[in-house]
């Protein structure tokens, strides 16, 4: 908590219930998006409340959509977006919200000007996810992941600061988002076909000779199949490239921002490496980088970024 508190003082964020709103925020970044709470760990203590806020925000609806409570129906959850997304307009406009989180990521919005717009693309991907479970092609998954991924990057850029105009590095970070959540699919295979989707395009699939059906029959077996394989692997090929545009992003962040996000940025592209070395069985196991591993990247980043601090920076 100590830790907590003083980044709550460095970002000058005083009023009692504001505190708390954003210490759920934290929690629920710190619980679910471990390998983006170590690289948010790298900032500078003032920063790390406005990543608290985006991520617990994100987090928060996406448990909506993907961890109903038993019995709640698709319509119910399609109701209690809609109440959120009213709300969260409220919010934008300078009414006090009804939600913990809502009131943190609408501070956060407030204090560093981010677009509205950029949150209604993220709430209408996540009614996406409550009636679209394929893809015909990357095209259509990007119209998805234009808001589920690509305005996260967008969201999150203001806070980080640039050192470059600010729209020279949004297309970077727009890609980053991209990478990290096809990552996600990638790791999430198994567990995505349980909640009845499949993220993989139908096309890719179709060009091995895979479909969903095939998939279905791997995760129940867990077991793999040639063609399934190879449609992951070109899936791998496809988020590699992804990492690759984003990657000259990083150098235009501010010098403090950058360990952060090299951060993330490697250990979030391990995770493909051990995909590949698991030969793209992903049916039996979540693969995750390793906490030495973790570790590793971390502690250089971590003394990068003081050094940085050390310099003239705002905050």
């Amino acid at each position: 908590m100590g830790t907590a508190a003083a980044e709550l003082d460095a970002a000058a964020i005083t009023e009692p219930r504001l505190r708390q709103d954003y210490l759920l925020c934290r929690e629920l970044h710190s619980r679910h998006g471990r390998t983006y709470f170590l690289a948010t760990r790298v900032l500078p203590p003032a920063r790390r409340p406005g990543v608290h806020a985006l991520y617990g925000f994100a987090r928060w609806v996406d448990d909506i959509v993907d961890e109903p409570e038993p019995g709640v129906s698709a319509a119910e959850q399609g109701a209690r977006l809609h109440n959120i997304a009213e709300d969260l307009e409220r919010a934008l406009d300078g009414h006090a919200p009804r939600e913990p989180v809502l009131r943190a990521v609408a501070h956060t919005a407030h204090r560093y000007a981010l677009p509205s717009d950029h949150f209604r693309a993220f709430l209408r991907s996540m009614r996406m996810d409550l009636t679209v479970t394929a893809y015909r092609d990357l095209a259509h998954l990007r119209e998805y992941m234009y808001g589920s991924a690509a305005v996260i990057g967008l969201k999150v850029l203001p806070l980080l600061g640039t050192v470059v105009p600010q729209q020279e590095a949004a297309p970077h970070a727009a890609a980053l988002g991209e990478a990290f959540q096809l990552t996600n699919f990638l790791r999430d295979v198994s567990e995505d076909l349980h909640r009845g989707r499949v993220y993989l395009p139908e096309d890719v699939l179709a060009s091995h000779d895979a479909d969903r059906a095939l998939m279905e029959h791997c995760a129940h077996t867990r077991t793999s199949d040639p063609r399934v394989r190879a449609a992951l692997a070109e899936f791998v090929h496809i988020n590699r490239a992804l990492y690759r545009e984003a990657q000259p992003g990083i150098a235009m962040l501010e010098p403090v921002a950058q360990p952060c996000v090299a951060t993330a940025f490697r250990l979030y592209r391990a995770i493909l490496d051990e995909i590949e070395a698991a030969d793209y069985h992903v049916w039996d196991k979540r693969h995750r980088v390793s906490d030495s591993r973790k570790l590793a990247a971390a502690l250089p980043a971590l003394a990068r970024s003081l050094w940085a601090r050390a310099g003239p920076s705002r905050v």
